[in-house]
């Protein structure tokens, strides 16, 4: 258990760091553009009406955005252009990122064991899964290539 509790602390570091430096660049972003030759974009109500709407009730979003895959660093990112307060996205941060930090550890520290007792009881099997699951990751990946490839190919 304690491994558990010094991997959550670890990571709940790195995920403060790297979704409020995340949020700092936004924040830049943001002010850049209002200064830029997009300023006259950025003042339409529509838009304000949306910068509103994140700065009040965007803290759930960016703390739910910590248990998704791939959303996580544009909540953060548009957090900071739009410029959600400080008192409303730091709590939102702090909470966000402790779920993130606790399921990571949890889920990584366990797959570890997991993967070390399959090692130790069937060396060959543990290869097989390990290669399997890199041959997997591999595929993705290419596939991916593939389909952005085609997809830019048309245009």
């Amino acid at each position: 258990m304690g491994h558990v509790v010094l991997t959550a602390l670890g990571l709940y570091a790195i995920v403060l760091l790297r979704a409020g430096g995340t949020f700092a660049v936004g924040r830049l972003a943001g002010a850049g553009a209002r200064r830029s030759r997009f300023a006259d974009r950025l003042s339409t109500p529509k838009f304000q009406r949306a910068e509103r709407a994140i700065q009040r009730w965007g803290s759930p979003v960016v703390a739910v955005s910590f248990l998704t895959v791939g959303f996580q660093t544009a909540a953060n990112f548009l957090a900071g252009t739009m410029r959600m307060p400080l008192t409303r996205y730091l709590p939102a941060l702090f909470v966000g990122g402790a779920a993130w930090a606790l399921v990571y550890a949890w889920v990584g520290i366990g797959a570890l064991k997991l993967l070390a007792e399959l090692f130790a009881d069937n060396t060959a099997l543990a290869v097989g899964v390990v290669a399997a699951v890199l041959l997997a990751v591999g595929g993705v990946v290419v596939h991916r290539r593939r389909a952005l490839r085609g997809t830019t190919d048309d245009t």
